[in-house]
């Protein structure tokens, strides 16, 4: 899954995987273990540009495993056209799109969020995803927007559509 921060690929990501009983991983998640601390410190410490690369070499493992997943991927790992490449070895690529009004209204008092800190975070939000949106349509097998519906809605919409997906067994 595939989406702008707040798009709920985590929070979606961990109820379709109790209801299809396949794991789920995080790649932001597998990113801090293996590195020892929160993305907000890697962006920090490190810098963007180095977190990018993780993320690369965070798909690049999952592609080594054998089970199937479910994957939440960071909101900026599908910027890159090499990770885009890789989301479509590992598998149905689901974008989960919301607007930005969502979003700002999900995140507005998220302060863990290193590229939403500053002045005017609902314009970052806007702009954004308006960078971001096209590339993520880019890299999408299926589009599901997420805005105004509840949890077991959009579940049903992804199970549906995976259901449609060839490469799904």
């Amino acid at each position: 899954m595939i989406g702008y921060m707040g798009s709920g690929k985590t929070s979606l990501g961990k109820k379709l995987s109790y209801k299809e009983r396949i794991a789920l991983l995080d790649t932001d998640r597998m990113i801090e273990q293996k590195q020892g601390m929160t993305v907000s410190e890697i962006f920090e410490k490190k810098g963007e540009g180095a977190f990018r690369i993780m993320e690369t070499e965070c798909l690049k493992e999952i592609l080594g495993y054998s089970e199937k997943y479910i994957i939440s991927a960071g909101g900026g790992l599908p910027i890159k056209e090499e990770n885009r490449e890789l989301l479509k070895e590992l598998g149905t690529v689901v974008y989960l799109r919301a607007k930005p009004d969502t979003i700002y209204a999900r995140l507005k008092n998220d302060t863990s969020r290193p590229l939403l800190r500053g002045d005017d975070p609902r314009g970052k939000i806007e702009d954004m995803i308006g960078k971001r949106g096209p590339v993520y349509e880019l890299a999408a097998d299926c589009i599901i927007d997420v805005d105004e519906k509840g949890c077991e809605v959009i579940i049903g919409e992804i199970s549906e559509a995976l259901k449609h997906d060839s490469r799904v067994k």
